[in-house]
């Protein structure tokens, strides 16, 4: 695990390196946007709706 902070300067310095600076605040975002969607599909509970939102009877035409 990471002890020291001189481990997470390099390991900040890599990011930085491998996507520059001006898409560190895309990655955060997609980062952040990731986790809480992860979250709020925890809370809802295993099922997942697969349906193409049409009803039987509209189907059937």
């Amino acid at each position: 695990m990471l002890n020291s902070p001189v481990q997470l300067g390099i390991i900040g310095l890599l990011i930085i390196l491998l996507f520059g600076t001006r898409k560190l605040p895309e990655l955060g975002a997609g980062l952040g946007k990731a986790i809480s969607n992860f979250k709020r599909s925890y809370k809802e509970g295993t099922d997942i709706d697969v349906s193409s939102g049409e009803s039987d009877s509209d189907q059937k035409r």
